[in-house]
């Protein structure tokens, strides 16, 4: 399939002159700094920011590209990837005509982003098992849908899409291509990433909130086509990625040992977790995970989600989610933690049963 960026962006976008910022116009690292009406005399903490951050992350993403084998011009750094989501509606989807492809049940912030941003929302409905219905999604879109979603590991079933699915619709999607790759980590999936080359309507996303652990500092990361990242790029403020999260990140890559680590401590405990639910009569199904976590069927989810609360135990209620009745769930804790979990469950379905 032939494919033309330029005919899904926005034409203001592509006219578009980006603001350009002081460390746009010199990047030296030495010299005696008067161009940005920066404090001079440092700032009101021990440590200084006073200067403005590296407006591209090039040193972050000099290391990015190391770990993913990608090239740091194909690297998009987000404040979470909700910053990509947003950008891509900005950068591709007129608001009022254009329409994107959603596959619920799956991550939320699609659906709110493409609200926000007045853009028509198509849903074409995952199996019962959770996979994709490649012909069912083509047939929704027409010439207006600029961008197809999807989440693999999918958030909130936890599975991942079947690959053959995903490289047929990259091959006949007319649009973008976006896979979210949120929980990739904890999946045996090779990441899409290696298709890059093969496929300029594909836009990968990944996070370092999950298995790194980084919640908190509010990273996400897009790869995709150099063409693709110069247009995200060019609409994103110019320092959206700030000078301690770039350092802290800079800092944790270089213990990948301590990643892997705890990858590998997640999974022994989604699989601990899984064998103690599995023990339970009342659950009645736990669906297969390439995730941090479970989505478990429990009778009477939602009662039992208030209950556990009750008990200070904190899961995620699904059960009014498309294809998701009566689930929670359920995130993949330290042993005490789903030790806890468990205990509690059975408190309150004890209590349920009375």
């Amino acid at each position: 399939m032939s494919f033309d960026l330029n005919s899904l962006l926005r034409p203001h976008i592509a006219k578009l002159q980006p603001y350009t910022s002081a460390r746009d116009e010199y990047t030296g690292k030495e010299g005696v700094f008067l161009d940005a009406n920066e404090n001079p005399f440092g700032s009101i903490t021990e440590q200084d920011f006073n200067r403005y951050p590296d407006p591209y992350q090039s040193a972050l993403k000099a290391e990015i590209a190391k770990i993913k084998e990608v090239r740091s011009s194909q690297i998009f750094l987000g404040n979470g990837s909700d910053e990509a989501i947003d950008l891509l509606y900005r950068a591709f989807c007129n608001p009022g005509k254009d329409n994107v492809i959603l596959l619920p049940p799956t991550y939320g912030m699609y659906e709110v982003s493409a609200s926000i941003n007045d853009v028509e929302i198509r849903k074409v409905a995952l199996t019962e098992d959770f996979q994709l219905r490649p012909e069912e999604i083509l047939k929704a879109a027409d010439a207006n849908s600029k961008i197809l979603f999807i989440c693999s590991p999918n958030n909130p079933s936890a599975n991942k899409a079947k690959r053959e699915d995903v490289l047929f619709l990259l091959q006949n999607f007319k649009g973008l291509v976006v896979v979210d790759e949120a929980y990739i980590d904890f999946s045996d999936e090779p990441s899409f990433t290696t298709e890059l080359d093969k496929f300029p309507n594909l836009l990968v996303m990944q996070t370092f909130s999950k298995a790194w652990g980084l919640a908190s500092l509010r990273l996400g990361m897009a790869f995709a086509s150099e063409e693709i990242i110069r247009i995200l790029n060019k609409i994103k403020p110019p320092y959206n990625i700030s000078g301690l999260t770039q350092d802290t990140v800079l800092a944790a890559i270089a213990d990948k040992g301590k990643v892997e680590r705890m990858i590998r401590e997640i999974l022994d405990e989604r699989e601990f977790l899984q064998g103690e639910l599995e023990k339970q009569p009342f659950v009645q199904k736990i669906h297969p995970s390439h995730a941090n976590f479970l989505l478990v069927k429990i009778p009477n989810a939602t009662q039992v989600y208030d209950d556990l609360i009750g008990e200070k135990v904190i899961v995620r209620n699904r059960a009014k989610v498309l294809l998701c009745e009566d689930c929670l769930r359920i995130t993949v804790g330290t042993r005490e933690e789903n030790e806890v979990l468990i205990k509690a469950l059975v408190k309150v379905n004890l209590k349920i049963e009375k």
